[in-house]
């Protein structure tokens, strides 16, 4: 029906860019969760593993989704997985 009120509907972490430009190989736990925000997803089984997931559709139109993986040895980061890249 076109004259029923659609909303926009955002879930999970907001991932930009900007936010994965500034993570470093090395960067401690602490450091990435003030840049990244708490993870969706932090597996039990897999404390070195934090998965971020982002998904937006305007108004009943198509659905955007972000994935980002950020893996970690030692408490330290070692590598970034997903569709956002770093710079």
């Amino acid at each position: 029906l076109p004259f029923v009120h659609k909303i926009d509907v955002q879930q999970g972490n907001v991932i930009t860019q900007d936010m994965v430009a500034q993570l470093r190989r090395g960067m401690d736990k602490k450091k990435v969760q003030f840049i990244m925000g708490t993870p969706v997803i932090r597996d039990t089984f897999h404390a070195e593993r934090w998965d971020y997931l982002y998904t937006y559709q305007e108004r009943g139109g198509e659905v955007e989704k972000r994935r980002v993986t950020l893996v970690f040895a030692d408490d330290k980061l070692d590598h970034v997985l997903g569709d956002v890249k770093p710079a």
